[in-house]
């Protein structure tokens, strides 16, 4: 039977890995105003909360 000590073996592990698919924007605010209340300059990222799940657009 092996015995494992967390101390030991932690440095082993990877700390993390990400999946980022690639985004292709349609749209772009012409408004820079506008875009900076948005928090973004592209639409399409603009999905408000609502509650349990997210809706596209306003």
């Amino acid at each position: 039977m092996y015995h494992y000590s967390l101390e030991k073996s932690i440095d082993n592990f990877t700390i993390a890995m990400a999946y980022v698919p690639w985004q292709n924007f349609q749209q772009i605010y012409e408004n820079l105003e506008e875009a900076y209340k948005e928090g973004t300059i592209f639409p399409e990222l603009i999905k408000p909360f609502m509650g349990r799940r997210c809706l596209s657009g306003k």
